[in-house]
C-alpha cells in the first residue's frame, strides 16, 4: 500500500492535480477523477488502484479530445486516430475511443466519403476524389459507392467553358485545358472531350 502525501492543483491547469505517493510525484489527474474515487491526503491506495485510476482519466481526455475534433468538422476514422495519436495517447485508449465515437455515429466513412465526393464533384474529378479519400483513410468500398453515381460530363464542361474565358480559342489552349482537367482529376476522355468541344466549331 502507498499514502496519498499530496494533492495539489497544477500551475498551467488547476482542473488537474499532482498527485504524490510516499512523498514522491507519481502523476497528473483530473479534479473530477480525484472527487470521484474520493482520493485525498492521507489516504491509502494500491499502486494498481492508482494505475487504473489514471488509465481511466486519460481515456475521458481522449474521448472528450475526440468529440472536440469532430465538432469542428467530419472527419474519418483515420484523421481521428492520427490526431489522438500525435497528442500520445496510448494506441489501446485511442482503439477504444474511436469504438465509443462509431458506437455513437459520431464518426461514418462512408457518411464522410458520400458528402466529400457531392462537395468537389463540380470541382475535382473522380480520379483526384479516390486519391484524397484513400489518403484520408477512406475504404476502397465506402469510395465506390460515393462515387457510383458521379458524373463528370456536367463538371468538366463547366470547368473547361470557365477555363476558356478570356482566352484565345485555339488547340494550343485546348490543350492546355485538357492538361488543366486532367490534373484535376478527371477521366482522361472526359477531359479531352470537354476541352476541345470549346473549338469544335473554330477553323483551323
Amino acid at each position: 500500500m502507498k499514502v496519498i502525501t499530496d494533492l495539489t492543483p497544477q500551475a498551467k491547469n488547476p482542473k488537474r492535480l499532482n498527485l504524490y505517493l510516499d512523498g514522491s510525484y507519481y502523476c497528473g489527474l483530473d479534479i473530477l477523477t480525484a472527487a470521484k474515487y474520493r482520493l485525498k491526503v492521507g489516504a491509502s491506495v494500491e499502486e494498481s488502484e492508482i494505475v487504473a485510476i489514471q488509465r481511466e482519466a486519460e481515456y475521458r481526455k481522449a474521448f472528450d479530445y475526440a468529440l472536440k475534433v469532430l465538432s469542428n468538422s467530419m472527419k474519418t476514422e483515420k484523421e481521428v486516430k492520427d490526431k489522438l495519436s500525435a497528442r500520445g495517447y496510448l494506441d489501446e485508449i485511442v482503439f477504444e475511443v474511436i469504438a465509443k465515437v462509431k458506437e455513437y455515429g459520431f464518426i461514418s466513412d462512408g457518411e464522410y466519403a458520400m458528402k466529400y465526393a457531392a462537395a468537389y464533384a463540380n470541382k475535382k474529378g473522380k480520379n483526384l476524389i479516390k486519391t484524397e479519400l484513400k489518403r484520408k483513410g477512406v475504404s476502397d468500398d465506402d469510395i465506390a459507392a460515393a462515387l457510383s453515381e458521379a458524373d463528370e460530363t456536367d463538371a468538366c464542361e463547366k470547368l473547361a467553358e470557365k477555363y476558356f474565358k478570356n482566352k484565345e480559342k485555339s488547340y494550343e489552349t485546348a490543350v492546355k485545358c485538357y492538361r488543366y482537367l486532367a490534373s484535376k482529376g478527371f477521366d482522361y476522355e472526359a477531359a479531352k472531350a470537354a476541352a476541345f468541344k470549346q473549338i469544335k466549331d473554330e477553323e483551323f
